[in-house]
């Protein structure tokens, strides 16, 4: 096509030729320099050179954004760009690149500690134990809020220890405005502002490895040994039933009035489980042909372990209310049956009774582990039954137990545990089996 001086009547009189999609005018003056019409009538002024033997083409813009000298003047920019052996696509591509990360640095630090706690949580919730994620939910509520029914305490929440640092800027948190937290949090809840340290260092190691966070922040501000000697190490807890607490204990639980809690915490004793995993027992959990019990474990997921023979005959006797083998009695607003609460006021009363202090539900689950060194149990059945990794290369790869293999074990466990405990039960009687403490 010949070429003709844009001007701007022609450049509004310029058609697509007919039969063809798009057609191309050239301008005289700018060499390179065309104007596209397509078949539909759009208009675009556009830019074509050659850049190491290959044909370029470059999109200015539109006529009427663009006015005949401005797309000139880009035109003659772009061919010099050519000239020095430059690629505009490639330089833009840059630039724009150069934007957008600066847009995300700008969004970045525009976002509060709280809001990157949001995203985190529920990032990381996949790879989480449901006790995991609902510390790192408490951790940072706000107070005043209606107490769930079935926790600790009435009337309204308070607000948990991290709460006071969700309103900040990620970017502006320094190690000594946790500092400063740490003081304040360690003179009311040592304790619970231990574990939410440890939760906050967590979450500022995954901000370190996100794209978006990373570039906002230099280090991890809540690993400081200043931090650390606020608040202290978290004790190891020895609490356990010893030997001859057994009696004391099992007399005060079995006389609970609920039969329910008196069932689950001495399941919870005789299995050596995790509190919660007990809870979570369901009806479809028992085998009560081949005698085995599913866990669900927040290690590997899910587990089996023996159906001893006090055990069932404690869960096979419980109401059945619902899906729930421990199913508390009292309906949900929404009618949604769940199982009951931790029973932390009623073992404390039973403790209490029996005389022993400071045991913990968890302290169950460390006595299976110590009660069990009295019969000489290996070591590897015994953290099978509890759900322990191995420690041991043979152990990973090389033992495998049936579960038969556990039960003559854990029977045996069982049996020793209700003989020091002095609770006669024989395997022979049926179903309405008769329980008396000696």
């Amino acid at each position: 096509m010949a070429k003709e001086n844009f001007t701007a009547e022609r450049i509004r009189l310029y058609q697509c030729e007919p039969g063809k999609q798009q057609t191309i005018h050239w301008d005289a003056k700018i060499p390179g320099l065309g104007l596209r019409v397509t078949e539909s009538g759009s208009r675009a002024y556009v830019f074509e050179s050659r850049l190491f033997g290959k044909t370029l083409r470059i999109t200015i813009g539109d006529p009427q954004s663009w006015d005949l000298g401005k797309a000139r003047a880009e035109a003659g920019r772009l061919k010099t760009l050519i000239d020095q052996g430059l690629d505009p696509r490639e330089l833009m591509a840059k630039a724009r690149a150069a934007h957008e990360a600066k847009a995300a640095v700008d969004a970045a630090r525009a976002v509060t500690v709280g809001e990157a706690w949001a995203i985190y949580i529920e990032d990381r919730r996949p790879h989480w134990g449901d006790r995991h994620y609902q510390d790192h939910v408490k951790k940072v509520q706000a107070g005043g809020l209606p107490a769930v029914r079935g926790t600790r305490g009435r009337g309204v929440t308070i607000a948990g220890p991290l709460f006071s640092l969700m309103h900040l800027k990620l970017c502006e948190v320094t190690s000594a405005d946790l500092e400063k937290w740490a003081v304040r949090e360690r003179t009311s809840r040592q304790t619970s502002a231990q574990l939410a340290w440890r939760l906050l260092k967590g979450f500022f190691s995954w901000c370190e490895e996100q794209p978006a966070f990373a570039s906002i922040l230099s280090g991890n501000p809540a690993k400081t040994k200043k931090i650390r000697e606020l608040l202290g190490s978290a004790g190891v807890k020895q609490d356990a039933l010893q030997r001859e607490q057994l009696a004391s204990w099992f007399s005060a639980v079995r006389r609970l009035p609920n039969p329910v809690t008196s069932a689950y915490l001495q399941t919870l004793l005789l299995t050596g489980a995790r509190p919660g995993e007990i809870l979570e027992m369901r009806w479809a959990d028992l085998d009560i042909r081949w005698k085995g019990l599913t866990i669900r474990d927040k290690v590997e997921g899910e587990r089996i372990i023996p159906l001893t023979s006090y055990v069932a005959h404690l869960l096979t006797n419980l109401p059945r209310r619902s899906e729930w083998v421990f199913s508390s009695a009292v309906v949900a607003p929404d009618k949604t049956p769940k199982p009951i609460s931790k029973p932390h006021q009623m073992h404390d009363k039973a403790c209490t009774v029996a005389g022993i202090e400071d045991l913990t539900l968890h302290g169950l689950r460390r006595s299976f582990k110590s009660l069990t060194e009295w019969l000489e149990c290996p070591t590897g059945v015994v953290a099978q039954i509890m759900g322990h990794k191995p420690s041991a290369t043979a152990e990973k790869h090389y033992t495998v137990r049936p579960l038969d293999l556990l039960r003559v074990h854990h029977e045996k466990i069982e049996a020793w545990i209700l003989s020091e405990a002095n609770v006669e039960f024989s395997t022979l009687t049926p179903s309405s089996t008769r329980l008396r403490l000696a």
